[in-house]
């Protein structure tokens, strides 16, 4: 490690840098004091970006109109999809003008009554309602709840008659997933992703006294456990490979096996294929996977022999449409069980009722509108519950009655629904930079256009399904037009389009992103001012990425709780967990890869060799409690920007900071209030007129 004088020193308590030698290559890294998130001299440089940005946002002119249109498209009854038990239902709802959803149980026709309700226990909005699961005869509720954004905390069990505990809580866990036990002394299987006494694994545990049993140990690094209980008898664990395409799988017989001593024998490990499993109606194990099918098909095998040279394909893998979700439920020929499939083409989802047995389509399933698809579960009377919503509808939950097609609105009377708007959508073709085809859908409402919003995302093989967004439809209404760009890295056209875009590929996303923008403004739908780049995490890094490799790209960018350092990521928040989609900069060929887009370098490297190059207007969003990003890239970024566009009269380069937040769910007020400013600042600079 080298100290040396730097550019960009001015922002610095001590005018020197650090420089790393990485492979035989320098690498500056003037701000990594910024990485000590409460130290004195970081506090008062974040109270000095705090003060550029409230002098910057009082100038945009659509601020408070713009809050106030979102908070009024989000001041709706939010239902979740029901969990059925025996003799009462359980769900979430956040009610129009609450600040956070809350758990209720509904039994008979009697009104929902409230289990649980953050906003009670914490009256100042910092707790969130993370997970829930009810006890199979419904008289136990597991929640999980955390507190300021940091996504990890505690799981406790209530008593589902009076909301009381009903034992000691387990500290510290983040989205653990929760299977019960079936029968005898109520326990349940949990996991610990972050280690629990020092193992990673899943874990049984005694709802009484809190004792615990290890019953399965990580069998590698960077794995994430789950555990599920399938039927009431078969133990399901699994190990997802960090962000990568391989699920491991265990099954155990609870029958035949003492809780606390399953045997689990493998249904799957080893093979980089992605695989969920779920139990039939007919007592056969589904599996969707990507195992001989990189659109994912659904296969069907005994539990009593698991193995995958024993399954046996039930419905193909369709190319052009990814089958994202599943549901076994009865409802097939002769009273025989049937599955709900939903695919997603470029972002809008499709669904159909198959036959169980030979695969075969029974009939499609009417959907109110182009949009998405989520959670869909069976019911023990044959129905499926899921949720659905589009660009101009808020989520509501349907369920689908056995050997119907069209969805009834749930629960009876919810209210929520309203005249929506119409939106049109498109779909734009440009060519990357290596001759590749990518897609770029596009909304609009009659008569909108000029100032663009292109979106990105890019990463760990997810698809961008169009579901509803009050700051999309805000800004829609407004008389913009919102893009967005299904580039490789994400898994809008299968397993091959993440592949080609993750790891030593991962320069193609951002080449695809670029290839989007130009072809907007050749199509003539906006001028490069009057286009913004918008991303959050791993699409705030691409957008970052693109401005920063373009500069004449667009005229302005929001990045979300970006990712911006690649070279030191892996020391970041959950950057461990994510080298299979970016590489490691300890390997020379992946650390050659990250350079040539990581953000944060491209600009310390213009502060130096192009100082006050003009880059677009740039607006970072940065949440203290950040636990998988980590607040450190969007501080050390605005930071090296700042260093890059030092003289008067650039574009600004603003940093908009909270606290007791973090990358996940957030209060209904604090997430308008993020949103309404971000696209008040777009607004802004691309010139869109209030209508």
């Amino acid at each position: 490690m080298v100290r040396n004088r730097a550019p960009g020193a001015a922002f610095a308590p001590d005018p020197v840098s650090v420089v790393d030698t990485l492979h035989g290559r320098a690498v500056p890294d003037p701000y990594r004091w910024l990485e000590a998130a409460d130290s004195p001299e970081t506090l008062r440089w974040l109270e000095e970006r705090s003060r550029e940005y409230e002098r910057e946002a009082a100038t945009w002119p659509l601020r408070a109109r713009l809050a106030s249109l979102i908070r009024s498209l989000v001041d709706t009854d939010l239902w979740s999809p029901p969990v059925h038990r025996p003799g009462a239902a359980f769900a979430t709802v956040r009610p129009s003008g609450t600040e956070h959803p809350r758990l209720v149980v509904l039994a008979g026709d009697g009104p929902p009554r409230t289990l649980y309700d953050p906003a009670e226990e914490d009256p100042g909005g910092r707790t969130t309602l993370d997970a829930w699961e009810p006890s199979p005869d419904g008289g136990l509720v597991a929640v999980q709840t955390s507190s300021g954004g940091v996504e990890r905390g505690g799981l406790r069990v209530l008593r589902t008659g009076t909301g009381t505990p009903a034992g000691p809580p387990v500290p510290e866990v983040r989205y653990s997933h929760v299977a019960w036990v079936p029968g005898g002394t109520p326990s349940f299987y949990y996991v610990r992703r972050d280690g629990g006494q020092g193992v990673r694994g899943v874990w049984l545990r005694r709802v009484a006294d809190g004792a615990e049993a290890l019953i399965h140990t990580c069998t590698a690094s960077g794995t994430v456990p789950g555990v599920r209980v399938l039927g009431r008898r078969w133990l399901l664990v699994t190990e997802s490979h960090g962000t990568g395409h391989r699920t491991d799988l265990w099954l155990a017989d609870l029958a035949a096996d003492a809780p606390e001593r399953p045997v689990l024998r493998p249904v799957q490990v080893g093979a980089e294929e992605e695989t969920e499993a779920r139990l039939g109606p007919d007592g056969l194990l589904y599996l969707r996977t990507t195992l001989g099918a990189p659109w994912r098909r659904i296969c069907s095998v005994s539990p009593e022999e698991p193995g995958t040279e024993h399954w046996r394909e039930v419905v193909p893998e369709e190319r052009g449409a990814t089958l994202d979700a599943f549901a076994p439920c009865p409802g097939g020929p002769g009273g025989g069980p049937a599955l709900f499939v939903s695919r997603t083409r470029l972002g809008i989802s499709e669904a159909a009722v198959h036959d169980a047995r030979s695969g075969a389509p029974l009939h499609a399933v009417d959907l109110p509108g182009q949009g998405m698809v989520s959670a869909p579960e069976a019911a023990p009377d044959g129905s499926v519950y899921l949720g659905y919503a589009d660009v101009a509808a808020q989520q509501r939950v349907l369920c689908l009655p056995p050997g119907e097609r069209v969805p009834r609105p749930w629960p009876p009377g919810a209210s929520g629904e309203r005249d929506s708007p119409a939106v049109e959508r498109t779909v734009l073709w440009c060519r990357s930079e290596d001759g590749t085809r990518v897609p770029v859908t596009v909304f609009a409402v009659a008569g909108g256009g000029g100032p663009t919003l292109l979106h990105a995302y890019g990463g760990f093989g997810r698809p961008r399904q169009f579901g509803f967004s009050a700051t999309v439809l805000a800004w829609l209404l407004s008389g913009g037009r919102y893009a967005v760009a299904h580039v490789r890295g994400g898994g809008d056209a299968g397993r091959e389009w993440h592949l080609a875009g993750s790891g030593r590929a991962k320069p193609r996303a951002v080449e695809d992103l670029v290839a989007a923008a130009d072809a907007l403004v050749s199509a003539g739908l906006c001028t490069r001012r009057q286009l913004c780049l918008s991303g959050g995490s791993a699409g705030g890094l691409l957008v970052l990425a693109a401005a920063t490799a373009r500069p004449d790209l667009c005229g302005s960018v929001i990045a979300s709780a970006p990712l911006a350092d690649m070279a030191r990521f892996e020391r970041m928040g959950l950057g461990r967990m994510w080298t299979r989609e970016f590489g490691t900069a300890s390997d020379p060929d992946d650390f050659a890869a990250l350079m040539s887009y990581s953000p944060y370098h491209r600009a310390l490297d213009s502060a130096v060799h192009a100082p006050g190059r003009r880059f677009p207007s740039v607006l970072l969003a940065g949440f203290h409690g950040d636990t998988r990003t980590d607040a450190a890239h969007p501080r050390k970024m605005c930071a090296a920007l700042l260093a890059a566009a030092r003289e008067e009269g650039r574009p600004p380069v603003l940093l908009r900071y909270e606290r007791d937040v973090g990358h996940g769910p957030r209060a209904v007020g604090r997430a308008v209030g993020l949103a309404a400013d971000a696209h008040a600042f777009a607004a802004h600079r691309t010139g869109l007129s209030p209508r």
